[in-house]
């Protein structure tokens, strides 16, 4: 599950908009494209699309759940295998890569980058170092942003409170050309 600071960083660099559809390909929990979802309202109700990809049917159902009780329950929900699925779906104005790099990720980044049209958006996180060769990869031939994000939370040390740290997140960000 991506965490909650993340997750404010992430939807930040994927720019929802009300009429714009986001791809969250290895969705998890549903976390990136429900919070999409939600901030993509405008003033009359209207909203965006999101079509989240798991391949895991447990994480799927906890998707659903997720997606009803925060108040999206039209997510587009699809347990396939991501790569295998991809020429399937409507185009994408902002993706969100948030499982598969660690294991293909280069073929996964390439194939939603040629379905992704001038000006939309993509980003991805990841903490392996698998990963990250994968995102540095991705950066050296689109562009775009590096980020690490590093988040601690207080959290008793005997008697006092310390600073206990998360795992660094890194996240690339780019807009296509």
């Amino acid at each position: 599950m991506t965490k909650q600071v993340v997750r404010a960083a992430t939807v930040a660099a994927l720019a929802p908009l009300p009429g714009h559809t986001l791809w969250d390909l290895g969705a998890g929990c549903g976390s990136v494209a429900i919070e999409w979802l939600r901030a993509a309202q405008d003033v009359q109700g209207q909203g965006a699309t999101a079509i989240a990809v798991e391949r895991d049917a447990g994480r799927c159902a906890m998707a659903a759940r997720n997606a009803a009780r925060l108040g999206t329950p039209f997510l587009d929900i699809r347990e396939a295998e991501i790569i295998a699925t991809i020429d399937d779906l409507p185009a994408p104005d902002a993706v969100f890569i948030g499982g598969g790099l660690s294991s293909g990720g280069t073929a996964l980044i390439e194939a939603a980058w040629a379905r992704l049209a001038p000006g939309g958006r993509l980003a991805s996180n990841v903490v392996t170092l698998e990963g990250e060769r994968g995102l540095l990869d991705a950066h050296a031939r689109y562009g775009g942003t590096l980020t690490r994000i590093a988040v601690s939370h207080a959290d008793p040390v005997g008697g006092l409170t310390g600073w206990r740290p998360a795992m660094p997140v890194t996240q690339w960000s780019v807009v296509k050309s």
